[in-house]
């Protein structure tokens, strides 16, 4: 048969079947109104009342498109058609009535148009329902045997959510077999069929026992220490895990949610309490305003993009010297967001080129995040890194107070801290000089410093990934050495709101929680990846490089910490003032060595800025050996 002919065929048999249905209904309502005592026989019935009501019930399925339902995909709209047509129907039953003077008492102008409505409701919303139930049961049981046995940890929203989508879907991969969750609230409950099996720590014997193909943490919230957790017992079953992203916006999208999934990352070990942030601060001063981001294109430079575009600024001028990267965080925005950003090409270090920025853009807040960041690289090139961490520092405050910028963000870095690199020491007198410009400007200025970023380019992890899918071997330069880390777009929030708190160059720490040690983190790193640290992946240890240290710090034992309104930002509050005329000084001396083209002494000369004195605790070599991968770096991308 052509399909034409298959169409047609489906069409009559369903409004057949209908009709068939609406008749029932009106005869046996008939019939239960007289208590089956009926004052017609069948044949007049069905004449008075049968045809007419079939008649108009094939008009009204035809016009509401009764026939087009899909069963499989039955929804509260479809209800609502199939309400509207026998709302109607009943309605006609009663015209017909008056019009055949067939009223003999209330129960036959009443009462049996509302039990054919109901009847009639009941049976055709009955039949899609089952029809539903059977092509879910068959499009499942096709997909059967291939399907992964799958336990999800958590019995919470997300984990239903993510049942209902396996049960539903013909095209789910898994079949969902059990929960555990640690609530002793929901232990033997059932969510849509599926039992709640016990707690997290019996997944071993759960998977041994059911067969488990896979496990599923569906606990979006999880802190980093509960997913360690739960992926040392899965790995105890050799059983795969996937997870949801951290952030909870998946629930936006129920058809979405299973595309979600995928394997647990480093970054979900590390995961720490999402940092609850007031948007209304930063909107207070950014909202209608032209912000200028340096390094627009960088890791952090981007973020702050994405952040601040969702606070609608009048403009926002993605500054960078790498075209590719400003170009794809300019069409992310207008892609994704709708919003158009003023993307500039430029170098920070010239000065024509950032007056001119000045001049026609006239920003009103900047955020200066631009920076060559590479320890190993900077200490074997101190002279741009003098060029691009200092002098343009020193330029863009300059010109800041200048054209009267409201509000200028610093972006510093823990390396600042006691530096021992030319990079920290760089950094280091970049707060130095915001310091110095905001006590003789009505600019508000505000420092914000913290950590190591996961994710952005050419940073540890990317590098250790590299290292493991090669076959090895992962490079550590100590045993000992740690690390603080923190996610790049809580590190933005909470830039953005010390931001609003900054006003005279207030150096402000971001929470860090503890600090990670690099080699249980590449250990974790190799264990993702199904391997065995040692055994399948050969850790080596290269030794410390010049500039390098074992840990880092956030602040000087000098600097003294003061809670602000937020639990994940302090300022240090006895920063004193800085001899903005000697400090103009020491950058003179700095360009002298770097027009003479003197690295060392330029080297030396930064690290008796940076700490304040003439003799430095010790002096500083050259790196030459620059290929063994490194984590040490700056949060700021230039």
């Amino acid at each position: 048969m052509s399909k034409p002919g298959a169409r047609w065929a489906r069409f009559f048999r369903d409004l057949a079947m209908d009709l068939g249905l609406i008749f029932g209904s009106l005869w046996l309502a008939f019939q239960l109104v007289w208590e089956f005592q009926t004052p017609l026989p069948f044949g007049t019935f069905a004449l008075r009342f049968g045809m007419p009501i079939l008649v108009i019930g094939m008009l009204l399925l035809a016009w509401r498109g009764a026939h087009r339902i899909n069963a499989r995909y039955l929804g509260l709209y479809d209800f609502a058609n199939l309400a509207l047509v026998v709302g109607l129907l009943s309605s006609a039953l009663v015209a017909i009535e008056v019009a055949t003077e067939f009223t003999q008492s209330i129960r036959g102008l009443v009462v049996f148009p509302v039990l054919f409505g109901f009847l009639s409701l009941s049976l055709l919303s009955g039949l899609r329902i089952v029809q539903r139930q059977v092509d879910w049961q068959v499009a499942v049981s096709r997909g059967r045997r291939n399907k992964r046995r799958t336990l999800i940890v958590g019995a919470g929203d997300a984990g239903e959510m993510i049942v209902r989508e396996m049960t539903r879907s013909p095209h789910s991969e898994h079949q969902p077999v059990g929960f555990v969750d640690d609530n002793p609230d929901k232990r033997l409950l059932t969510i849509h069929g599926v039992r709640v099996m016990g707690r997290t720590e019996l997944i071993p014997q759960i998977v041994g026992k059911h067969n488990i193909d896979e496990v599923i943490l569906a606990v979006p919230s999880a802190s980093g220490a509960v997913i360690r957790r739960i992926l040392e017992l899965c790995d105890q079953a050799e059983v795969p895990v996937r997870t949801l992203p951290p952030v909870a916006q998946i629930l936006n999208g129920e058809a979405r949610l299973q595309r979600t999934l995928r394997h647990v990352d480093i970054e979900d070990l590390l995961r720490r309490a999402p940092a609850q942030t007031d948007i209304s601060r930063a909107a207070a001063y950014i909202s209608a305003e032209t912000v200028l981001v340096t390094g627009g294109g960088g890791s952090i430079g981007s973020e702050l993009a994405r952040q601040i575009a969702q606070i609608a600024p009048a403009n926002l001028i993605l500054l960078g010297k790498g075209e590719n990267s400003v170009y794809e965080i300019e069409q992310e925005l207008m892609n994704e967001m709708g919003f158009a950003p003023t993307c500039v090409i430029g170098d920070v270090r010239d000065r024509a080129s950032m007056e001119r920025i000045f001049r026609q853009y006239s920003p009103t807040v900047v955020f200066h995040a631009a920076a060559h960041k590479h320890v190993p690289l900077m200490q074997g090139n101190p002279i741009e890194a003098v060029k691009n961490n200092v002098f343009a520092t020193e330029l863009l405050c300059e010109l800041s107070a200048r054209f009267g910028v409201r509000k200028f963000v610093y972006i510093s870095t823990d390396k600042a801290v006691k530096p021992s690199s030319v990079m920290g020491a760089t950094k280091r007198v970049g707060e130095m000089i915001v310091r110095a410009w905001a006590q003789r400007s009505e600019t508000e200025f505000a420092i914000v410093r913290f950590g190591n970023v996961l994710g952005s380019r050419g940073s540890l992890i990317p590098v250790l990934k590299k290292q493991i899918a090669r076959g090895g071997p992962v490079r550590i330069t100590h045993p000992d050495m740690t690390r603080y880390f923190m996610t790049i777009p809580e590190a933005v929030q909470l830039i953005l709101q010390a931001g609003a708190m900054g006003s005279k160059a207030e150096l402000f720490i971001l929470d860090m929680g503890e600090p990670v040690k690099i080699l249980d983190l590449a250990k974790d790193l190799i264990r993702l990846h199904g391997l065995t640290p040692g055994e399948d992946i050969e850790i080596q240890f290269v030794g410390m490089r010049p500039g390098e240290k074992t840990h880092e710090e956030l602040v000087y034992e000098q600097e003294q910490l003061q809670p602000t309104e937020h639990s994940k930002i302090r300022v240090v509050s006895n920063e004193g003032e800085v001899n903005f005329e000697w400090l103009k000084s020491e950058i003179n001396r700095l360009q002298e060595l770097t027009h003479n083209g003197e690295p060392e002494g330029l080297r030396q000369a930064l690290m008796e800025i940076a700490w304040g004195k003439s003799e430095v605790p010790f002096r500083y070599a050259v790196i030459e050996d620059s290929a063994v991968p490194h984590e040490d770096r700056d949060p700021a991308q230039s």
